[in-house]
């Protein structure tokens, strides 16, 4: 079995089996180049630089390359990837552009794959980002596209949410489709600095999570979002303490 830390296997070997698969490498290539000018119209729609276009490509060839062997998301179709994946991702970015600008830190909860963190950590060089997450298998693919990527302002925490030791390191805590409001908050709230916020990715407004917040957070901000290519609904919550 090929080992996936080892590079050569994004050249010519697929990392799970140990084979020659230099033409599904370049079928895969080819999907992705297809996907390129989609995304582009995605990113100006979304208001980011369409020149963004060719890191985001890269990582999401990674993705597809590894997710034939590990199963790192449910997704396999390439065009359902960009849209559901990186342009829902990026949908959130206007969130987080104050803290990129002051080169803030964002700690992203059971990142999975690295989503979120990842197209956020490319879109805004100046965040710094925290990928969290306690699968072996996902946090390996984690720490190898950061690597191939060079993304230099994120890092790879391998642990669970309520075990990871940086109380009041963050300055804003995300999730997408982890779990609901109160218990990201209980798993992860440890990690806020006490002006910090958590930005949960939701779909519809969620009114019974809300509603269950304990006193000491509240509801901050509730933002639409729109997902270039997506029909279905998306919001962005934001929760902060509740002054004393």
């Amino acid at each position: 079995m090929h080992n996936p830390g080892n590079t050569t296997a994004f050249v010519g070997e697929c990392p799970c089996f140990g084979l020659r698969t230099a033409s599904y490498n370049a079928a895969m290539t080819n999907a992705v180049a297809d996907l390129s000018s989609d995304l582009e119209a995605g990113l100006r729609a979304l208001g980011l630089d369409a020149a963004l276009a060719p890191p985001l490509l890269a990582y999401l060839a990674l993705l597809l390359r590894w997710n034939q062997a590990y199963n790192l998301t449910a997704i396999r179709d390439p065009r359902e990837m960009l849209t559901k994946h990186l342009l829902d991702s990026l949908a959130m970015h206007g969130a987080v552009d104050e803290l990129a600008a002051r080169g803030g830190a964002l700690a992203d909860l059971g990142t999975g794959p690295g989503l979120p963190g990842i197209p956020l950590a490319i879109a805004k060089p100046g965040l710094l980002v925290a990928l969290v997450e306690s699968n072996g298998k996902k946090a390996r693919f984690l720490r190898e596209a950061v690597r191939q990527l060079g993304l230099r302002n994120a890092t790879v925490a391998e642990s669970r949410i309520e075990a990871f030791d940086a109380p009041a390191a963050f300055d804003a805590i995300t999730a997408r489709a982890l779990a609901t409001l109160p218990l990201i908050l209980d798993l992860g709230g440890h990690l806020l600095k006490p002006d910090g916020r958590l930005l949960a990715m939701k779909g519809v407004v969620p009114e019974d999570e809300i509603a269950a917040l304990p006193p000491a957070w509240q509801v901050e901000q509730l933002l639409p979002l729109a997902v270039p290519g997506l029909a279905a609904e998306r919001h962005l919550v934001v929760i902060g303490r509740t002054p004393r």
